[in-house]
């Protein structure tokens, strides 16, 4: 039988009659969209990630883009990120009329290298044609980057900070999460993140609450809110008073109802994701690279990502034993051709394109058992030559 790569129904079934309740109730409720499970997960979302506010919204490329658009980033402006992730984070600048310049990563962590940012960002401002703005660190595979580095550059150069953390909400570097360093930290529930819903999601935590009501506004084609007003009765639904260009972000409630069950078991999952890296480090690390997390961090494992020098003989024959793998990622966004125009660091970015050519995915969920991830482990293992 198939191994799955990522299991679902193991988690749907350990979920079971709460879930389709809560599923049943929304559909009953007729408030399919911004319901009443829309603020309570707002909340619990805002306390999990330890954010004094969290916004929901429609998925994880969104609530980047809303970030920008609250900060009032636009065109002219540079925002620095890393290629060696998923186009979303890129792709946000453009979609606000701004531009990403590319940043290398750190070759263990696989998250933005601070020395290369900084490189980066000095460039930019000789140059002269862009105005440095916005730095977004990702949470790449799950782990939290260097963000005591990276806010002290940041605030060196008086740029806004925001932690991409589509795969690493609830990640933590010293027991805090990335909003502690971070202006905004974004976060997306794609089925298959570590909290993912059923469907797309996102959402955006900060910490001030005037920032916390433009992103409510823009969410929803840049209404009015309760700070625009004043306490002023305008003698309608604040809807339909528009003072800023917004977009159309909102999260349906039935995601919201599927996100606040799952993070009843959130906290345990993510033990449980460790249990399975540490198994797999046991297994593997005298034959592959095994991942390396920041000192003092802790990794939700998103993803569980060796590196090998034939990732394609390693891929057909675990494919061969029905063990699945994946590529993250297999083209670093600047090499992609719609991306190749905008700036880089100074030198290059030399780890992100050879990491790019080595790594691989291995199955990585909280119920991946014990004797099925030694069938992983074994098949990795002979692959290189290596008993078991």
């Amino acid at each position: 039988m198939a191994i799955p790569f990522i299991d679902l129904q193991a988690q749907r079934r350990r979920l079971g009659e709460p879930l389709e309740a809560a599923i049943l109730k929304v559909v009953r409720s007729g408030a399919y969209i911004m319901g009443p499970e829309i603020g309570e997960l707002e909340r619990q979302l805002a306390e999990f990630g330890e954010a004094p506010f969290a916004l929901s919204c429609a998925n994880g490329t969104d609530a980047l883009v809303l970030a920008l658009m609250a900060f009032g980033i636009g065109r002219g402006d540079a925002v620095f990120c890393p290629s060696f992730t998923f186009a979303a984070t890129a792709e946000c600048a453009p979609l606000v009329g701004a531009e990403p310049v590319f940043v290398d990563i750190d070759t263990d962590t696989y998250n933005l290298d601070p020395a290369s940012l900084e490189a980066a960002i000095e460039a930019v401002k000789r140059e002269g044609r862009l105005a440095p703005k916005a730095i977004i660190a990702v949470d790449l595979f799950g782990q939290p980057a260097d963000y005591p580095a990276i806010a002290a550059v940041a605030a060196r150069h008086g740029l806004k900070l925001i932690a991409d953390s589509a795969q690493g909400y609830g990640c933590t570097l010293n027991g805090r999460h990335p909003i502690h360093w971070a202006d905004m930290a974004t976060t997306s529930f794609f089925p298959a993140k570590p909290l993912g819903c059923y469907g797309d999601g996102g959402a955006v935590l900060c910490k001030d609450e005037r920032l916390h009501d433009i992103l409510v506004s823009l969410r929803v084609h840049g209404q009015a809110v309760k700070s625009d007003l004043g306490g002023r009765d305008i003698g309608h639904d604040p809807r339909y008073l528009n003072l800023r260009i917004g977009t159309n972000s909102r999260m349906d409630t039935l995601q919201a109802a599927v996100l606040i069950e799952k993070l009843k078991i959130f906290a345990d999952e993510i033990r449980l994701r460790n249990e399975v890296s540490d198994r797999y480090a046991q297994g593997l690390s005298d034959v592959v690279k095994t991942p390396k997390v920041i000192a003092g961090g802790r990794s939700v494992w998103a993803q569980y990502t060796i590196e090998t020098p034939d990732r394609d003989g390693l891929a057909a024959h675990l494919k061969a034993q029905e063990i699945p793998t994946a590529v993250y990622y297999p083209i670093p966004i600047h090499k992609q051709a719609v991306y190749a125009g905008f700036a880089k660091a100074p030198g290059g970015l030399p780890v992100s394109e050879a990491k790019s050519g080595a790594v691989i995915s291995l199955p990585m969920h909280p119920y991946l058992e014990p004797q099925v991830q030694s069938q992983v482990i074994e098949a990795v293992r002979s692959f290189h030559g290596k008993g078991a």
